[in-house]
């Protein structure tokens, strides 16, 4: 069964969430309606559960008619998803993308990592985080990015985050992956795809540009078309770092051997959703040595939910 509305509801300015939620509305083959919420003062410092929300409490408000499915992520979307299931008469399907930190039992599914605690009858547990990588994407991100088939194989993806309030991309980090990166390069003959963002830091940035200038380096300079999609398509393997359980599970999900570049630092959390994924084969430490032959298994997080609330749904209609 396809629900025939769909609302996307997640926190303004948080695109990692925003893609998981998306990568499960495709899944399912709907065409959401995205709302970027914020909460006013004072529901923003209330918890979700107290169900004290009006349709005024958001930015933007949020009003009927209320949609047949309602997919959502982050603490303050977990407000918005209990006030239109509440306002709805219980009629909308509420899901739930991550661990809101409240019970499970005020949503109709809930999705978490296996790294996130919550547990339950209407709890689904996925290997990593959902999201929109998928066949047809990457064979269509090649199309959209034919510029890198002039680069040698062997391909490798570098997926650049950096530090958060627990994990440190310092200047040792980026010195040793610069090695490790120019290492790959002479070694195997092939080619850099690479990608850096905000948190990588100025100087973390400037240089890996310095040092990672040879012919067979593509760098994204930020300008035009995101070629992060066509980066995966393209790659043969993919290099990813640490601190970002959305870029692991992305490229988890291509199927291709994927190499994790330790940052400085750890969480509880992060570092339970590595064990997991370096104990089942999926990822390996990044060396300077890639093994392109290697066929992990894929990730397929975000079917997995799709199909879950297929079958759900059904069951509520008694079909």
């Amino acid at each position: 069964m396809i629900p025939e509305t769909c609302w996307i509801v997640t926190e303004t300015g948080l695109a990692g969430t925003l893609n998981q939620c998306l990568g499960v509305a495709e899944a399912l083959g709907v065409a959401p309606e995205v709302k970027s919420i914020a909460l006013r003062q004072p529901w923003k410092s209330l918890s979700p559960w107290l169900g004290l929300t009006r349709d005024w409490s958001f930015v933007p408000p949020l009003e009927p008619p209320w949609p047949d499915l309602l997919i959502a992520s982050g603490r303050k979307a977990a407000a918005a998803a209990l006030h239109v299931k509440k306002h709805s008469g219980g009629r909308t399907f509420v899901v739930q993308i991550q661990d809101p930190r409240i019970s499970a039992h005020h949503f109709d599914l809930l999705a978490v990592p296996a790294h996130d605690p919550a547990r339950g009858s209407n709890v689904i547990v996925t290997a990593g985080a959902p999201n929109r990588v998928s066949a047809a994407r990457l064979t269509q991100a090649r199309k959209d990015f034919p510029e890198f088939e002039s680069f040698p194989a062997p391909r490798l993806a570098v997926l650049i985050g950096g530090s958060t309030r627990r994990v440190a991309m310092t200047a040792d980090v980026t010195a040793r992956l610069i090695d490790h990166l120019k290492s790959f390069l002479k070694n195997s003959g092939g080619s850099t795809l690479m990608t850096a963002s905000r948190r990588t830091g100025l100087d973390n940035t400037a240089l890996l540009r310095r040092e990672m200038t040879d012919n067979h380096v593509y760098f994204w300079d930020g300008k035009g078309q995101n070629p992060y999609f066509g980066l995966l398509g393209w790659a043969d393997a993919i290099a990813v770092t640490s601190d970002s359980v959305s870029m692991i599970s992305e490229s988890c999900t291509t199927g291709k051997p994927v190499y994790m570049i330790t940052l400085e630092g750890q969480t509880r959390r992060l570092e339970a959703f590595h064990r997991s994924l370096l104990d089942q084969n999926r990822v390996r430490p990044f060396t300077g040595s890639v093994e392109t032959h290697w066929p992990p298994p894929p990730l397929n997080d975000a079917d997995i939910v799709a199909t879950e609330i297929r079958r759900r749904l059904l069951g509520r209609k008694g079909l």
